[in-house]
């Protein structure tokens, strides 16, 4: 649902904002699908299971999944890391209710066999749950 927001009183266009944008308020977004994972702690949305890339991952909990996209989180400052694949340029994210860190971002692969995950996202197993 789109709200109306005017700067002034004009009869000028009239600005549409969604309603995240709405008096600074943040919402969270609530999926819809078969499987859900969401924050171990909070309980809060995260990925829909038909998002998951691969589930040939490690973290630093052990499991962990590569999604191509996820809701609900914040992410830290990018900052480049070796791992176990080669030199990543990566952000921690953390659920956005709670904060709790859930995983990382890639933002840059260096080695050109890695590419394929640069904007997708690791969640770590030991940290989800199946909301439903």
């Amino acid at each position: 649902m789109k709200t109306q927001a005017r700067s002034d009183l004009s009869e000028g266009p009239v600005q549409l904002l969604s309603p995240e944008e709405t008096m600074g308020l943040s919402y969270n977004v609530y999926l819809n699908s078969s499987r859900i994972y969401g924050c171990k702690t909070c309980k809060t949305h995260l990925a829909n299971h038909d998002d998951i890339a691969s589930r040939n991952f490690r973290g630093q909990h052990g499991k962990a999944y590569l999604f191509k996209s996820v809701v609900n989180i914040n992410q830290s400052e990018a900052s480049e890391r070796s791992m176990t694949t080669g030199k990543h340029v990566v952000r921690d994210i953390s659920c956005k209710q709670c904060k709790e860190t859930v995983g990382w971002k890639y933002d840059k692969a260096y080695e050109a066999a890695e590419k394929y995950k640069e904007g997708m996202f690791i969640l770590e197993a030991e940290l989800l749950c199946t909301v439903h």
